[in-house]
């Protein structure tokens, strides 16, 4: 399956593309099929020479061929789609450096640095936020760890795997033997790899207590300019920071992640989902907090509101629907889900038909296919003439209903905002905003940088964080220096100096 030089995955079927226009445009009223706007084909894209030539002690794994440089110059924001679409590659790597294994991962650093050329480390390439985009002058190289994606080692008894970082969700646990799997589902799954959820702090599916990568880490190694980092596999340890927290979330600026051990578990062999509607928001809100705050720890607790219940799982339109899972390799559920209905009826919620059951399972197949779904629907955005946006952030229960109503009440009429809770915690939530609205041919790019500034300035103002699980990139950097207290960044820059001398990993992300 080769990849699209523009879209999310394969090329798409120019008819399916225009008939998810079609069904796009009469669910959202934004948009107009008539009017639509093909892409630019691959044979139409111009491309700059690249800036460098090809370095003889590089030149069995690494190319300038126009189609490898195209198809790893953005990741998958609406930013990066439209620019795409439109056939504007201009902050193309110069060279695309394929590793096979470490050491030459080493080899590419070494050159980088002596030649002074830019290093973007490169997973599935999903990043939403500038993370994987050459946006910075001078020449850069493109290090794509997708050979490095083997499963090396199995530790049964204590239940970890050691997996190389190029390795994407499905490769991992296609290849854990017997029954284990990592269980960990973000939207991404199909095409994110281990090295990006770990230097992203990733969000996975698990609603509470399992939330991101970082929980399912073992150990971490990486490659950097000046040597190989490596922690030590344990399963918690108090001994001063942590290395691996350092990695966590570096976004490839501190080193390259080549591997890591992380913890696995028996697929489940109980499960139960159970959708409640609710026609009062801040009544599921409320049992939300609740539900979060007692010790449950359902695998699935998110809420969508009327609008976005209504794409997503076949809603009414009127009811903002909760959906509620609970999963157990080791005995039945059904006791956890009893006592969270019991919660949610409490707060007026209307219980449907569980997973278990035909109702309940098409439901729950109908919301899971439209989250699996999602990223290949926008793909017919910039052809409608509808701009997106999506944003995720994470705050206190005490400051979400303030901060809920400051962003819906941000963006005109014409202008359609839906939310979800994506995760919950017993302190708040972490809503997860979505925003269409009508393009302006050729002025995406503008409106989506206007609409991600106006949206990161009441994210301050209430006290959330400009990012939960997506990453900093560099959309985020001037809202993440004005997140993070100022020691921290002079120490973290220390760090960058330490580690990276020549500065060549990553420019512009986190310093």
């Amino acid at each position: 399956m080769s990849t699209s030089h523009w879209a999310w995955g394969p090329e798409p079927d120019p008819d399916e593309l225009r008939e998810m226009g079609r069904l796009t445009a009469a669910y959202t009223g934004i948009g107009d099929p008539a009017a639509w706007e093909e892409p630019v084909p691959f044979e139409r894209v111009r491309l700059a020479p690249s800036r460098v030539p090809v370095p003889g002690e590089l030149r069995e794994f690494c190319s300038a061929e126009p189609y490898q440089r195209v198809t790893r110059t953005y990741g998958q924001a609406y930013r990066d789609l439209i620019r795409a679409y439109r056939g504007d590659f201009g902050n193309a790597p110069d060279l695309v450096a394929r590793p096979r294994d470490e050491g030459e991962v080493e080899r590419v650093l070494a050159w980088a640095s002596a030649e002074g050329v830019a290093v973007v480390p490169r997973g599935g390439g999903t990043s939403v936020v500038g993370g994987v985009e050459a946006r910075f002058d001078g020449p850069a190289v493109c290090l794509d760890l997708g050979r490095m994606r083997r499963v090396l080692e199995v530790d049964e008894v204590s239940r970890a795997a050691l997996v190389e970082a190029g390795a994407s969700g499905p490769e991992i646990n296609g290849r854990l033997p017997g029954e284990l799997r990592l269980r960990f589902f973000p939207q991404s799954y199909e095409f994110s790899t281990l090295g990006g959820w770990i230097a992203t702090r990733a969000g996975g599916h698990y609603a509470t207590l399992h939330t991101h990568i970082d929980d399912l880490v073992e150990a971490v190694r990486a490659i950097t300019p000046a040597g190989v980092w490596e922690s030590r596999r344990l399963p918690g340890s108090g001994a001063g920071p942590s290395p691996d927290r350092w990695l966590l979330g570096s976004e490839g600026a501190l080193g390259v992640i080549t591997r890591a051990w992380v913890r696995v578990q028996e697929r489940p062999a109980f499960k139960v989902s159970v959708p409640v509607r609710f026609l009062s928001w801040e009544a599921a809100v409320a049992a939300v907090r609740d539900l979060a705050q007692s010790g449950l720890h359902p695998s699935n607790c998110r809420l969508l509101d009327a609008r976005e219940a209504a794409l997503a799982s076949g809603g009414d339109g009127r009811h903002a629907v909760l959906i509620v899972g609970f999963e157990s390799a080791d005995h039945p559920v059904d006791a956890w889900s009893a006592r969270a209905l019991e919660i949610t009826g409490g707060h007026g919620g209307e219980a449907g038909e569980a997973g278990g059951s035909p109702g309940g399972a098409r439901q729950d197949r109908e919301w899971k296919g439209t989250f699996t779904r999602m990223p290949y629907l926008r793909n017919a955005y910039p052809g409608l003439g509808l701009i997106a946006e999506t944003f995720e952030t994470a705050v206190t229960w005490d400051r979400f209903p303030a901060l809920h109503e400051a962003v819906m009440g941000t963006f005109g009429e014409r202008i359609a905002v839906s939310c979800r809770l994506a995760f919950a915690y017993p302190d708040g939530p972490a809503p997860y905003y979505t925003v269409l609205a009508p393009a302006i041919r050729g002025e995406e790019v503008a409106q989506w940088d206007d609409l991600k500034r106006r949206v990161s300035e009441v994210l301050l103002r209430h006290g959330a964080t400009i990012t939960h699980h997506h990453a900093v990139g560099r959309d985020h950097r001037p809202f993440y220096d004005r997140q993070r207290p100022e020691p921290f960044a002079l120490a973290l820059r220390a760090a960058k100096q330490a580690l990276d001398p020549a500065g060549v990993l990553n420019p512009g992300v986190l310093v």
